[in-house]
Order: structure tokens, then sequence, then C-alpha cells
């Protein structure tokens, strides 16, 4: 069975929106692999600050039954999709990684270009899948991660009880 990674995000009742859509993915999923909760600010527009963090699950749903779970669950905690890439959002759930497989097309591309673009997917991922190897890239997310300029994207770890 297939380890799948996701990132979350929230800048809309943070706390309330990440609890939510942990206990919605728990109750679908099982156990899941959580890595801590980072804030940062918005990137892309000016808005208020994001919860993030990464989930890992293990799933043979197919992938695109797996995409619309996920757009389910955001649009039962009110996510709207009509603001643009960068708005602010009650909910962001997007898949990162689905095994080692290599995707691009119908509307998938995996692994997510966003691993390596953003702070707050990328420092998520190194803590729970350090080890994990980028099927694209060959290294392992650790090793991107230390070798990442994050100096124009800070995080703060959040103490949030999950």
């Amino acid at each position: 069975m297939p380890r799948v990674w996701l990132s979350l995000g929230s800048n809309i009742q943070r706390t309330e929106n990440i609890r939510r859509s942990l206990q919605a993915l728990g109750a679908v999923f099982g156990p899941l692999l959580l890595s801590r909760v980072y804030e940062s600010d918005a990137v892309g527009f000016e808005g208020d600050r994001f919860y993030n963090m990464v989930v890992g699950v293990d799933t043979n749903l197919p992938i695109s039954d797996l995409t619309d779970l996920l757009r389910g669950m955001e649009a039962d905690q009110g996510r709207v999709r009509n603001g643009g890439k960068f708005a602010p959002r009650t909910l962001d759930i997007d898949l990162l990684t689905y095994g080692d497989r290599v995707v691009k097309g119908a509307g998938v591309e995996l692994p997510r270009d966003e691993i390596v673009k953003y702070a707050f997917v990328l420092r998520p991922l190194a803590e729970v899948a350090g080890e994990e190897v980028h099927p694209v890239l060959g290294r392992a997310y650790l090793q991107l991660w230390e070798t990442f300029d994050a100096s124009s994207q800070p995080l703060w770890p959040v103490d949030l009880e999950l």
C-alpha cells in the first residue's frame, strides 16, 4: 500500500480547520503520521498567516479517487475555490506524493513542485519523511531541506494540541 504525503494549510479559523481536517482524515485512513504545525506568512498574496503541516497516510485509493476525496473534505470545511490560487482559505489539502509514482497529466502532478518551492511544505515533509527520496530529484527530503534557502520564507513551530 503506497504511503501518501499530504500538505495541509489554513489561514481562516486555522486551529479549528486543521483539527477538523485531521479528524476527517483519521476517520477515512486510520492512524496518521503528523509533522509539527508551522505558522508562516501568506505567500503570493497579502493575508493572515497560515498554519501548515504534513500528514502521511497509507492507501490503495486510486489517485483520482483520493483527489476527489480531499477536495470533498476541503468543501466540507467551507473551502471556496473561486478566490484564485493565492487567496485566503479555510482548508487546503494538497497531495504531495503517492508512493514513488511520477505523474503528469489529467490535472495531477506528482510529486508536486511545491515540495521544493515552499518552506512550509518542505520543512514539515523533511521532518516526517526525511529519509524518503524525492522520486524525480533522487535526493532525500531532509537533504533537500538542508540545502533549501528559507531566508525569505520564515516558519515558526506552533504548539498546537492535535
